[in-house]
């Protein structure tokens, strides 16, 4: 099934879901995708500067990784095409409106915003108006 496109769909069905688990981005200087795999990350990335990975805060605290800051993550349940516009642009400035920052990782079929700790509730209430049309988020 190809993801949808049509932004007023995309928001009225995004279906926030709240994952369970505190997570942290860590990078690793010097290390290569596939490295800590026996941590299961729910994401990795190789940049310039090292392999970034996303995963549950208490295996990267045994590990002693280093991180800044925790976060919740909120999947948005809805099957998002790769090419629809506006959807995050949308869901970032309700975030922001709310002074609530987002890291968004955007998968194939559902995309995934990280709150800190302590804002997640305030963050679905705010995508819950967001899905309702009672945000603006122009």
């Amino acid at each position: 099934m190809a993801g949808e496109k049509d932004l007023s769909k995309l928001l009225s069905s995004l279906q926030p879901k709240l994952l369970s688990g505190e997570y942290v981005f860590c990078t690793v200087k010097d290390a290569r995708y596939g490295d800590f795999a026996e941590l299961g990350p729910l994401a990795s990335f190789v940049e310039q500067e090292g392999l970034t990975l996303v995963l549950l805060k208490e295996p990267a605290a045994e590990l002693k990784l280093k991180h800044e800051g925790v976060f919740r993550c909120i999947t948005l349940d809805v099957h998002s095409s790769l090419e629809a516009v506006g959807m995050l642009a949308a869901v970032s400035a309700t975030l922001s409106n709310h002074g609530i920052s987002a890291n968004v990782i955007a998968a194939f079929h559902h995309d995934h915003v990280f709150v800190p700790t302590g804002t997640e509730a305030r963050a679905m209430d705010a995508l819950a108006e967001l899905c309702e049309g009672k945000a603006s988020w122009r």
